[in-house]
């Protein structure tokens, strides 16, 4: 049993910056074995395998990258417990992104009999007798970082640098957790994410030139998404992309259409995201209906499933919990900001059986919540970081046969980082930030702009008003391979139901060999059908009927535009001008055509 070093403070009075320890009576004497005790019964194989290396290089620095629901946690916790038993250290500093996650450690840590102090702050410069280590954020080491050098110098100190690429979100940032923890006994620094979109090198990470002399961080162990989930410690990820029509009207008034998931320009994706996104639209209230129907099929394997929705900000998450509370039946959780309040409504959630929550930002890293199930991913942010971080949430398994499924926008970027879920990547130096949507872009700007809320994003992007989006179900993409049918399947129809409809529990094997049977089984029964007498009015669907007139307007402006220049909007506007009614987004059947036969009479006495 290991006990508080002999030479530590035994008065009761504080001194300037800290106390003595309090007894651990939980430290496991058993390493490697298991872990700690009061975190799990015993280590994981990649756990028990990288704490070996750890203890037989026994190094200064050691950094550990470990995709998010790995069990990162248990892995560092059991280091700190075996260096307190070996009294290699006294004193544990945990730096956390977030206030959440300082709480979050202090819980966890708590567990295995090491008390932490997740209120502490350089300012006061000390703590109770009764914790071993504290819990800071990189925000607050930087405020102080000369308080937490000296607290840092005057006892053997082990620092946990959780989610490290965080020391580089900016360069003073860097410099005060060097400043900081530069004197430190031991430093174990962690990460699900190690790549980072800046130049700025990351505290105590060793870097080495790669194959073209750039250098690249070197961790001292990785275990990536694709490891963990052969080694079922994951969950498989489903990712349910969404198309469809949009229209949207510029600050020059001009009315854009585009359709969702088609190749379009920087500016207009921008746009296009944002008008799929408005929670005023059809395409947001359908896709959260979908998500909230995929959850249902997940519970009846996993009666306590739950969803999270990850909004762009508090206004568009206050107006996705009310459309979700009428689809579900149920209020859901709602987290707005990194306060005291928000973490015990995260705490509460976890621990008990609602269907949904929804959050901004704070909910998309590290938080641990192990029966998310089924996600929504609404946020403008379009970054390979964030992207990670927020899937992350879902991928962690309890179960064998537990799967995850994430609902996106079918944008480009979004389907790219989807796809490279199993890719490795590392933080490089002296790479050029450009502002092409390069995986290094600067994520940053994004984030803080994202952050900022609908006023940040209209100076950014232009005033525009969105005027209508119709949500359509494009695939589902599984381990970088597609699944889907052909032809435009609409929102509730028995095509998406498909694969809605397949169960929450699934071998990654059998999520595979089930997909592609569900989309055979549609083909070979389409192929199957009589073929349809053609009557002399098509029998269309209403709402099928005028997807098709959009479709088809939608063309020929694109084809006017390649002919003539003028942009999109300018076309619709003039044909709306010379045939009356509303924007496309809402017209009827009937203003369809009139603008369809009016732009072919155009195009006719152009040609003439």
């Amino acid at each position: 049993m290991a006990r508080t070093p002999d030479d530590a403070p035994k008065t009761t009075e504080p001194d300037l910056f800290d106390t003595a320890p309090a007894p651990l009576d939980k430290l496991s004497p058993a390493y490697p074995a298991r872990a700690a005790w009061g975190t799990v019964s015993s280590l994981r194989a990649w756990q028990s395998e990288a704490i070996g290396n750890y203890f037989a290089t026994d190094p200064q620095d050691f950094l550990a990258v470990a995709t998010p629901g790995a069990g990162k946690t248990t892995f560092a916790l059991t280091i700190a417990a075996e260096l307190l038993s070996r009294r290699i250290i006294d004193r544990i500093t945990v730096v956390a992104p977030t206030e959440h996650l300082k709480t979050q450690w202090a819980q966890a840590a708590a567990k295995v009999g090491i008390p932490i102090d997740p209120a502490y702050s350089g300012g006061k410069g000390r703590t109770s007798g009764d914790f071993v280590g504290i819990a800071v954020t990189y925000a607050g080491v930087a405020t102080n970082p000369l308080a937490m050098r000296i607290r840092t110098e005057r006892f053997k100190t082990l620092v946990i640098l959780d989610e490290i690429h965080h020391a580089g979100d900016a360069l003073s940032w860097g410099e005060a957790v060097r400043e900081a923890f530069e004197p430190a006994k031991r430093r174990l620094a962690l990460t699900g994410t190690p790549f980072r979109s800046d130049v700025n090198p990351i505290p105590f990470v060793s870097y080495a030139p790669g194959p073209d002399g750039i250098p690249r961080s070197a961790a001292d162990f990785t275990y990536g998404y694709g490891h963990a989930l052969r080694d079922h410690v994951v969950r498989p990820v489903l990712f349910w992309a969404y198309g469809g029509d949009l229209q949207w009207r510029t600050r020059a008034g001009d009315e854009v259409s585009a359709r969702l998931g088609e190749p379009l320009t920087k500016d207009m994706a921008a746009h296009a995201l944002r008008t799929a996104l408005d929670p005023a639209g059809s395409w947001i209230g359908s896709v959260l209906a979908a998500a909230d129907q995929r959850l249902t099929e997940v519970r009846r394997g996993v009666p306590d499933a739950g969803g999270l929705v990850i909004a762009s900000d508090q206004d568009s998450a206050r107006a996705y919990a009310a459309v979700l509370a009428k689809i579900a039946g149920e209020k859901p959780v709602i987290v707005l900001s990194d306060e005291k309040t928000s973490s015990k409504r995260i705490e509460k959630f976890a621990a008990g059986d609602a269907r949904w929550m929804v959050a901004v930002r704070m909910v998309s890293e590290g938080v641990d919540v192990p029966r998310l199930a089924v996600g929504v991913y609404a946020t403008t942010i379009s970054t390979p970081l964030f992207f990670a971080q927020a899937v992350g949430r879902f991928v962690r398994a309890r179960a064998r046969g537990e799967t995850a499924s994430v609902f996106l926008p079918s944008s480009m970027a979004l389907l790219g980082f989807a796809s490279e879920m199993e890719v490795e990547r590392d933080h490089v130096l002296g790479r050029t930030i450009n502002d092409e949507g390069d995986i290094f872009a600067a994520e940053n700007a994004l984030l803080a702009q994202a952050q900022a809320g609908e006023a940040a994003s209209s100076e950014e992007l232009g005033r525009f008003e969105a005027l209508g989006s119709q949500a359509t179900f494009a695939h589902v993409l599984y381990d970088g391979a597609e699944f889907g049918h052909a032809g435009e399947v609409h929102v509730g129809s028995e095509e998406e139901m498909d694969f809605l409809g397949i169960p929450g529990l699934l071998e990654p094997d059998q999520v595979r060999s089930l997909l592609q049977h569900r989309q055979k089984q549609r083909r070979e029964k389409q192929a199957a059908a009589p073929e349809p007498v053609e009557p002399d009015e098509p029998d269309v669907v209403a709402h099928e009927r005028l997807a098709i007139l959009r479709r088809e307007l939608n063309g020929l402006v694109a084809a006017w535009n390649h002919r003539t220049g003028t942009p999109h909007g300018v076309t619709h506007a003039a044909l709306r001008k010379e045939c009356g009614g509303p924007a496309a987004a809402v017209a009827t059947a009937g203003q369809l055509q009139e603008r369809i036969d009016k732009l072919r009479e155009m195009a006719t006495k152009k040609s003439s």
